[in-house]
């Protein structure tokens, strides 16, 4: 069966139940939202698929955990491994805060690149630059960072982002994206000031 259309709200919904009222990282919803974001990617094309492809095997590596330790949050994955010891954790390449981590800096850049199509200040492919440069750029090896900036010269235009979103014209892919963002960015907040404070920014 050919994968659903992507549409912004369903990523809207999905980080819209992200966080309870404990502020909570719901993982479910958490990986949901993923789903969508990896659907947008694809439909962009190949320019994306070196963060796609990745962020795909990411995703069912953390859904398996989701479903085999019955761990229900970012805040208890990283517990139950944080309980093995830093040391554990850092020999262990498929850990499931490393396989996060990765998503998580993912995550910032597509948050500011759609920070930045709602604003519309710049064309898409230096919002994009800008928003890569600013996230993802420093941990990707320098053949990557060039063929992603190279990719984002070809991408479409403002509007023909807007329609891709599909959820409707213009003005109603704007407002979806203006009520997104801040429960992008509510996620990407708590989780970073997670792993800052468990010093885990850096897993290798």
């Amino acid at each position: 069966a050919a994968p659903a259309a992507f549409s912004l709200r369903e990523v809207l919904d999905a980080f819209r139940r992200c966080v309870t009222e404990q502020q909570e990282v719901l993982l479910e919803p958490y990986l949901s939202g993923w789903r969508g974001l990896i659907r947008f990617l694809q439909s962009l094309g190949a320019v994306f698929s070196f963060i796609s492809q990745d962020a795909v095997a990411k995703v069912a590596l953390l859904e398996e955990l989701r479903c085999r330790q019955g761990v229900q949050s970012v805040q208890a994955l990283l517990r139950a491994e944080l309980a093995a010891g830093p040391a554990a954790l850092r020999a262990r390449p498929g850990s499931g805060c490393r396989t996060l981590l990765r998503l998580h800096r993912a995550l910032r850049w597509l948050q500011l690149f759609l920070q930045g199509l709602l604003s519309g200040e710049s064309r898409t492919s230096v919002l994009c630059t800008d928003a890569y440069n600013a996230s993802l750029a420093e941990h990707h090896p320098w053949l990557i960072r060039k063929a992603a900036t190279v990719a984002f010269c070809a991408l479409p235009s403002r509007d023909a982002f807007l329609d891709i979103m599909n959820v409707g014209t213009k003005a109603e892919a704007e407002a979806v994206l203006g009520e997104a963002i801040p429960y992008i960015s509510q996620v990407y907040g708590i989780t970073q000031e997670l792993f800052e404070r468990h010093q885990l920014l850096d897993l290798p």
